[in-house]
């Protein structure tokens, strides 16, 4: 009698989950990954794999090259898995990704999120990143409608409304952000990226940004900013990559103008050193930015 996901033991559940997100996302599992997840030895892994395999046969190919399981081609996910726990375990590296449904310790609510990403794209997009290979998608763009693209992705972005994917944008030879739940079609080339096309070659997102923040000089009581950012000094200061320093500045909506210059009620904070934003192209969506003229010529 072959086993039912759902008469496993919770914590076999939960090792299940992880081989098979590991193998759908970042596209090759050993059993090295499961034990060093949980702790276990050789036996107890293969028989996790053993186990999945009686569940789903046709879901795991051996690649006897590389001594990995793959993806089939007719990879079909045994577990129903949450877009948003996969983003998370993609982000922070722990978790299995799976809703255990475990009840809250204490009432708590969010805005929750109006996105949410197609996990067969999301783990094109990943299992490439990971072999360090393009894609060939189709995009929706907001100025110029659908193309197909050639891309390489070199990481994930969460500019806290939205996923990007930092990818090489073979067609205009540069690297730039796609929007995730804009890719509507994803496809796997075969062979390796070039090496310019890889995350190593990405200055912007190698280069870090240092910014200094401090209560809006329009504020009322600028006590208050300085408590609600845990300011040292009446000063925050971030640091963030040249690729997503934009977006940082816009999701805290951060006054980038030279004269601080925009209504302090709806900007409680004021980047005071604005030119640290000289040639950093996210910059393009921090708020006045690029009327203060900070962003120099891109």
């Amino acid at each position: 009698m072959h086993p039912s996901a759902d008469s496993l033991s919770q914590a076999q559940r939960e090792r299940l989950a992880f081989l098979e997100m590991r193998v759908f996302f970042v596209g090759e599992l050993r059993r090295a990954d499961i034990e060093a997840r949980f702790g276990i030895r050789p036996a107890a892994s293969s028989r996790d794999l053993s186990t999945y395999r009686e569940l789903e046969p046709g879901n795991l190919d051996y690649d006897v090259a590389t001594r990995c399981y793959r993806p089939s081609k007719s990879f079909r996910p045994l577990f129903d898995f949450s877009s948003d726990r996969v983003l998370a375990w993609l982000l922070q590296g722990f978790g299995d990704g799976l809703d255990l449904r475990l009840r809250k310790v204490a009432p708590c609510e969010g805005p929750g999120n109006l996105v949410r990403p197609d996990l067969a794209i999301l783990s094109t997009v990943t299992r490439a990143l990971c072999a360090k290979r393009a894609i060939k998608v189709s995009y929706l763009s907001m100025s110029s409608g659908v193309a197909n693209r050639e891309l390489v992705p070199v990481a994930l972005a969460d500019n806290g409304l939205r996923w990007h994917v930092r990818a090489f944008d073979r067609a205009n030879a540069r690297f730039g952000d796609f929007v995730l739940t804009r890719i509507t079609k994803a496809k796997e080339i075969d062979g390796p990226a070039a090496e310019n096309e890889l995350l190593h070659a990405d200055e912007q997102w190698a280069r870090i940004v240092d910014m200094e923040v401090v209560p809006h000089p329009g504020v009322r009581s600028p006590q208050a900013v300085e408590a609600d950012y845990s300011m040292e000094g009446g000063v925050l200061k971030l640091r963030a990559r040249a690729a997503l320093a934009g977006y940082v500045l816009r999701r805290w909506s951060i006054d980038c103008t030279p004269d601080h210059s925009l209504d302090p009620a709806s900007h409680h904070l004021w980047l005071r050193n604005p030119q640290t934003l000289y040639g950093v192209q996210s910059a393009v969506f921090a708020p006045g930015a690029k009327e203060g003229g900070a962003l120099g010529s891109l």
